[in-house]
């Protein structure tokens, strides 16, 4: 099995940084990708960041690049999200999910274990 475990949601207001956490335990031979999602009240969840275990290869979201960057280390298992200069928009619930794919990751279908969320809120 393969479990991830966000953490380091919070509220900020615009222009602010928040960085997510992600610890992700269990076999690693059933996974090769973790990906960020976040899906807001009444939305789909859509794909933010992805990162390959291996390559360290990412890939970003139009919405979210040069603001978000997406990071591993490995030693602890662990993916990060750096997000900066926060808009009100990107106020979600973020989820951290892992699983064996191809592309760019940032399709939710594509992952198999997933995280149960922490929410960012951020005012305007």
């Amino acid at each position: 099995q393969v479990q991830p475990v966000e953490s380091g949601g919070g509220s900020v207001q615009a222009g602010g940084s928040l960085r997510l956490s992600c610890v992700v335990s269990g076999d690693t031979s059933r996974r090769n990708c973790i990906g960020w999602f976040r899906q807001a009240p009444g939305k789909e969840r859509e794909g933010v960041a992805s990162i390959y275990s291996g390559t360290g290869n990412t890939y970003y979201a139009d919405s979210v690049k040069g603001r978000f960057t997406i990071s591993q280390d490995s030693a602890k298992n662990t993916v990060y999200l750096q997000m900066n200069n926060l808009k009100p928009e990107d106020t979600a619930s973020y989820y951290c999910a892992a699983g064996w794919v191809l592309g760019r990751g940032l399709r939710p279908s594509q992952y198999e274990y997933w995280g149960q969320g922490t929410q960012v809120t951020v005012s305007s």
